[in-house]
């Protein structure tokens, strides 16, 4: 059974494939008969929520039915993953009834868990250690503005220790980019991540570069990336965190520092003032609704993939 639990779970070439049917799927829409082509239907996805989410939802559940399937809303409170019922028992059972699952959790132990019991493709919509259909968004979205996946520099400002940050550094990985981190000491990529990308990068000649100076990372940038310095989950540390991260913030300085047709994005609900300056993210090289969007595509194009796929 494929599962896409994180974004090494598919191949390069699989990344093209997923890319080319989100392309493809994105055209398609716009077109009067798109309504005639529909691989889902009588197809149900479940989509379990231990986190809150406006755009991981929008996108699933409007994907599914664009798809000519269904999606059912599973939140904390209708099944207590973990708690009331074990997350494998939860695979076992789901899977037996829905064509797919589509799990946005706290633990990344968890949507693995539940993977081990599906009999059905599991998607990972968020993890505490990746965010993978999140970058294949930002991917799909760097491609439509430079009309390319690789020979990119892309500079991540903020947590190093971050899902956005480790998942945006495995698929740069797997491309072949130039992957850099601007954050502050104590807030370094996890080392696993750091390991997979080196391993990656023998076959890509990928480059990493971690560093406490936001100059150097942001320098020849072609993409600038931001995310919330206060995760969800991590609210007791804010005050903390503001501190620490005050010289993080992606402003107009920042920008100046990457290319001259360098773009901004970010994954959203964005703290204006705090991680991006609102001239940045309300500006030209903003990109963060294109971005959003593409939610959508690429995990139409996805879910269509892992169909085939299994």
């Amino acid at each position: 059974m494929r599962h896409f639990l994180r974004i090494t779970d598919v191949t390069r070439k699989e990344l093209d494939e997923i890319f080319a049917l989100s392309r493809k799927l994105k055209k398609e829409i716009k077109k009067s008969d798109h309504h005639k082509k529909l691989p889902f239907l009588n197809k149900t996805l479940a989509a379990i929520y231990e986190k809150p989410s406006l755009r991981t939802r929008i996108s699933f559940e409007v994907g599914m039915t664009q798809l000519g399937g269904h999606a059912i809303y599973l939140g904390p409170t209708d099944i207590q993953m973990g708690a009331r019922e074990s997350a494998n028992d939860i695979g076992i059972v789901t899977s037996s009834m829905v064509d797919m699952i589509m799990a946005r959790t706290f633990k990344h132990t968890t949507v693995q868990e539940l993977a081990n019991g599906s009999s059905v493709p599991v998607i990972n919509g968020l993890s505490d250690l990746e965010h993978p259909c999140q970058v294949l968004a930002d991917y799909l979205t760097i491609d439509e503005e430079f009309g390319k996946l690789t020979g990119l520099k892309v500079c991540f400002v903020g947590d190093g220790n971050n899902n956005v940050t480790h998942s945006l550094a495995l698929i740069s990985a797997l491309l072949g980019n130039h992957f850099a981190v601007a954050s502050p000491k104590g807030f370094t990529m996890n080392p696993q991540i750091v390991a997979e990308f080196q391993a990656l990068a023998k076959k890509s000649k990928a480059k990493l570069t971690q560093t406490q100076d936001v100059q150097e990372a942001a320098e020849n940038a072609d993409v600038i990336v931001a995310d919330t310095w206060v995760s969800m989950g991590a609210e007791a540390e804010k005050e903390k965190r503001l501190k620490i991260f005050k010289s993080y913030q992606v402003d107009s300085s920042v920008m100046k520092l990457a290319k001259k047709k360098a773009i901004f994005l970010h994954c959203l609900p964005a703290y204006r003032g705090k991680e991006v300056s609102a001239e940045v993210i309300d500006g030209p090289q903003s990109r963060i609704y294109p971005e959003a969007e593409n939610r959508l595509h690429a995990q139409k194009g996805l879910m269509v993939w892992l169909a085939k796929n299994n």
